[in-house]
């Protein structure tokens, strides 16, 4: 639920006003309707596709490397840029400081939690690399583990802990196919199985492959062997319906700059308030007390429009309502994986269990299992059928291509790949 903002709202209100409005108003969802029939609703996702500004050179359906910006998140960003270069350090050292608690205090209030427990970040990576580096209750003996479909720079991370800190470094492998009861399986099967762990990584909606794991029974599972848990939500925050209590985690990163479609260099972490003293503070910083969770974060001199853009990507998250953008995502998705099912050698690599994806998901042709075999895959979608997707590798049976639609991507773009897909699986048959 969103609270309000209460005392900080002028100040939201004053971080707005600064930057001219923007053209396009966004339209709201049709009343009355449920976010399934919001979902089938094309004249108002035409609406909505009407608000970005996109390249009609190709199809894209890759958006998980980051969120386009709508036309009225990249007007005010581009009107914070220059607010930010005419301004310069009177910005900086005056009005910025007032704003971006605002926007803190707006970002922790979408998510459900205290502004004390929210840092702002430069990404869901620099907010997740300073998680698991600065967790400090390690030592030699213990052990830390994560999966093979975790993101690589934050399971490059633990490993460094394995230096860092002197302990084991445990992995295991999501099983295919990825079931709910698979993946909860599996998950108990490793902690029973390595009782020294003290630390895992968890992805909450992976990169690879798009699964959207049972974070909030994974975490109760390991909080019975003492086990604690940074979850990584970059992808799933503005995807995925949901708040910080239903993942019941202690420690989190998120991204603002993937599904939110705040400006590229936008993100935050969240410690739980009375865990704040499990994660160090960042080299020793004195900008802000041990006890404020901002010490956690030294990011140097960075682009605040950036910050200053995210209170209008929020409006316009929320005028279209998290329950609508999800299963708009999730019947795109549907679309063209239901319209090739009856295709012998096309491997869906997400199970058909709602809770369990959103957007993404990949897929692989049997047999065609190395990173060279997937990216030659993609290369061909795209030189023959102008569809843009992306290889990606780590899976337990083999590399797959990802595919991954958006909230203005038209119903035939995905009928287009579902096209194409059953000239790859003749094309590219073992």
């Amino acid at each position: 639920m969103v609270a309000s903002l209460g005392a900080l709202a002028p100040a939201l209100t004053a971080a707005r006003a600064q930057a001219s409005p923007p053209a396009l108003r966004t339209p709201n969802p049709p009343d009355g309707k449920s976010p399934t029939e919001v979902a089938r609703d094309e004249p108002y996702w035409r609406k909505i596709a009407a608000q970005y500004t996109v390249s009609d050179e190709f199809v894209n359906l890759e958006h998980g490397y980051y969120g386009i910006m709508s036309d009225p998140v990249r007007r005010t960003f581009h009107d914070n840029i220059d607010r930010l270069n005419e301004q310069n350090s009177h910005l900086l050292r005056g009005a910025y400081k007032k704003e971006s608690e605002a926007i803190r205090q707006e970002v922790a209030t979408q998510l459900g939690a205290r502004t004390e427990e929210i840092a702002l970040t430069q990404s869901g990576t620099e907010a997740l690399q300073n998680l698991i580096s600065g967790y400090h209750d390690l030592g030699p003996g213990d052990a830390v583990m994560y999966a093979d479909l975790d993101y690589p720079d934050m399971t490059d991370t633990m490993d460094w802990l394995g230096d860092r800190r002197g302990v084991d470094v445990v992995t295991f492998s999501i099983p295919e196919p990825a079931t709910r009861q698979a993946v909860l399986d599996t998950y108990a099967s490793a902690f029973r199985d390595h009782p020294r762990v003290k630390l895992l990584l968890l992805s909450h909606v992976n990169n690879r492959t798009g699964l959207a794991t049972p974070v909030r029974e994974i975490v109760a599972m390991a909080r019975e062997h003492e086990i604690d848990v940074i979850v990584d939500a970059a992808h799933s925050w503005g995807q995925l319906n949901f708040t910080i209590d239903e993942l019941g985690a202690d420690f989190v990163g998120f991204s603002l700059h993937k599904w939110i479609g705040a400006p590229l260099g936008t993100g935050f972490l969240y410690i739980r308030q009375n865990r704040l003293s499990a994660i160090d503070v960042t080299y020793a910083d004195e900008s802000h007390p041990p006890s404020d969770i901002r010490s956690r974060v030294v990011s140097g001199t960075r682009d605040v429009a950036c910050v200053l853009s995210v209170p209008s990507a929020l409006d316009f998250h929320n005028s279209i309502g998290i329950e609508n953008k999800q299963a708009r995502l999730q019947y795109l998705r549907d679309r063209w994986v239901n319209a090739v099912k009856d295709v012998d050698n096309i491997e869906i690599l997400t199970p058909d269990e709602p809770s369990m994806y959103g957007a993404i998901t990949s897929f692989r042709v049997t047999g065609r299992t190395t990173e060279e075999d997937n990216a030659a895959i993609a290369k061909y979608l795209f030189d023959r059928y102008r569809v843009f997707t992306v290889e990606r590798d780590g899976p337990v049976k083999g590399s797959c291509v990802r595919v991954t639609p958006a909230l203005f991507t038209p119903l035939e773009h995905v009928d287009r790949l579902a096209l194409a897909l059953r000239d790859v699986a003749a094309r590219f048959r073992v």
